[in-house]
Order: structure tokens, then C-alpha cells, then sequence
């Protein structure tokens, strides 16, 4: 059995190939033009998924290198504030030695004591130091944690401020200040110590001079030490944090390559395809202006 092809079905036939070509043509040039792979999610439905994933990915790690470069922020704001008490017990250390020396007599020991009657206040003061508008010793409250002219009392709380690092990771910044400071009133920690002194230094009796060598001595060695310690544990947290930042940017080049890979085109393999693209459509042109002739109800019009 023998089938009719006529004039009309060629013409469709070409013209159905040729808007094809066509299309697939525009598609390349999009490509080409814009630089990019996948310009409509029905270019690559799974491309699409793959690429949307990836840019979620980059939007977690930039935040958490947000995060990151905040925490670290609080970390110098928080260190400079305990360099600081740490120079003031050095000094506050270098005036009871001198105290507990009985040469210099009690004129001596009251001068030291108005010294570190001030050091007590610059202490409270430096305590009170801030990030962003946010102190760094108060916990989770936003209050100012000391009174520099007032009574020693904490006014901050024991929360912690977190922040998120990555995935289910989280770091403590805030250093627990007050738990070396204390509040004063007989808990034995450094406002409590330097208030001791204060009193011995100002007592004038042989058994204030033989604390101020002795036991105030070694107490105040001993807050020394306790701040030192903390020191380091936020030296700790601060290296954590850039060896976290230095992990993040290694996730972050590699998701920005792979999104890369997925949405972005080549700029040359498109460019050979376009130039393949471009002739081939060109010879079909040709082709068909040679199939498709004039019929005679086209010379009657």
C-alpha cells in the first residue's frame, strides 16, 4: 500500500523542522548571552533542584561567617576588657608588696589604698565593657554589670550568649567575668580580696601590716591566676573561631564551584554549539527554500 505525499505535507514537514532549529538556536544564544546553563527550570528540572540546594548551602555559610566574624568581635572587645583588670591587679600587686613593707610606714600604706580604691573602680568600669552596644560580662541581660561608684553587686545573670557556627553548631562567647569579680561581701573572689586589702592597708595595726605580706598576698595571687584562666578560655574560643571561619571558606569555595558547574555555561563548548547550531539551521534554510516551491494559487494572489 502506497502513500500520497503531497506538497502540503513537505512544506509542514520543513517548516516544523525549521521552527525547531530555530528554537534550539534561541536557547543556545540565551545561553551564550547570559552565561548561564539553566535559564528556565525546564532547561534541567534536576539541575534546577541541584542549584537551588547549593545556593541554600552558600546563603548558610555566609551566615554562619556572619556569625563568625561577630563572635570574634565580642572575643577582642571581651579580651582588651581583661588585659585591662589584668594590668590593674599587676599594679594593685606591685602596691601591696610595697605596703607590706614597713619602711615605708602607714602614710605609705594609705596612699596605696586611695590607688586601689580607684583601681577597684576602674575594674568595675572595665567590667563593664561593651560590643555593640552590648556589655560582655552581663550574660544574657543587657543591664551594666557593675556600679564603678556603687556597691559591688552583679547586676548582669549567668546566660549564655550563643552564636551559630554551623549546623547544630553552636559557641559560647560571653567569659563569666563574674565569677572571678564575684560581688563582693565575704564570697572570697577578687572585689571581696581587694576590698580585704583595702581594710588592712588602712587598719594600721601589726596584724594588718603581717596580712598585707601573707595572706592578701597570696590571695591576690591566686584571683590572678583565676583571671589568667579565663584569659585563656577566651583565647580558646577566639581560635576556634578562625579555625572555623578558614573551614567555612573552604565549603564555601567548594559549593561555589559546584554551583558553577551546575547553573553556568561554558562559555566555549556554547559558542562552538551556537556556530554548529547557526550553520546547520543556515543549510536547512537552503534546503528548504528548495522543497518548498511556489505553487500556482501563490501566483494568483
Amino acid at each position: 500500500m502506497s502513500f500520497r505525499i503531497t506538497s502540503a505535507m513537505m512544506s509542514r514537514t520543513v517548516l516544523r523542522d525549521l521552527q525547531n532549529g530555530q528554537a534550539q538556536l534561541s536557547r543556545t544564544f540565551e545561553q551564550m548571552s547570559s552565561g548561564q546553563r539553566i535559564t528556565r527550570p525546564s532547561d534541567d528540572p534536576y539541575g534546577t533542584t541541584r542549584a537551588m540546594g547549593l545556593r541554600a548551602e552558600l546563603a548558610d555559610i555566609a551566615q554562619a561567617r556572619r556569625n563568625i566574624a561577630d563572635a570574634e568581635g565580642w572575643q577582642r572587645a571581651s579580651d582588651s576588657a581583661l588585659s585591662g583588670v589584668g594590668d590593674a591587679l599587676q599594679r594593685t600587686r606591685v602596691l601591696l608588696v610595697g605596703a607590706g613593707n614597713d619602711a615605708g610606714g602607714q602614710a605609705v600604706r594609705k596612699a596605696a589604698a586611695t590607688e586601689i580604691e580607684g583601681i577597684i573602680k576602674t575594674i568595675k568600669g572595665t567590667a563593664n565593657a561593651t560590643y555593640a552596644g552590648v556589655p560582655v560580662f552581663a550574660g544574657a541581660s543587657t543591664a551594666r554589670p557593675y556600679d564603678p561608684d556603687g556597691p559591688d553587686a552583679y547586676a548582669g545573670d549567668s546566660g549564655a550568649v550563643l552564636r551559630t557556627i554551623g549546623t547544630g553548631v553552636h559557641v559560647q562567647i560571653n567569659a563569666d567575668l563574674a565569677g572571678v569579680l564575684g560581688e563582693g561581701g565575704g564570697d572570697g573572689k577578687l572585689l571581696d580580696t581587694l576590698r580585704g586589702v583595702l581594710a588592712h592597708l588602712r587598719g594600721g595595726t601589726a596584724a594588718d601590716a603581717d596580712a598585707l605580706r601573707t595572706t592578701d598576698l597570696r590571695t591576690l595571687d591566686t584571683q590572678i591566676d583565676a583571671l589568667s584562666a579565663l584569659r585563656a578560655e577566651v583565647g580558646a574560643t577566639g581560635t576556634r573561631l578562625s579555625a572555623a571561619a578558614g573551614r567555612l571558606g573552604e565549603l564555601e569555595e567548594a559549593a561555589t564551584d559546584q554551583r558553577s558547574a551546575v547553573e553556568e555555561a561554558d562559555a566555549a563548548s556554547t559558542m562552538i554549539a551556537y556556530a554548529t547550531q547557526q550553520a546547520s539551521y543556515q543549510a536547512a534554510l537552503k534546503a528548504g527554500a528548495g522543497i518548498v516551491q511556489a505553487s500556482l494559487m501563490d501566483f494568483l494572489r
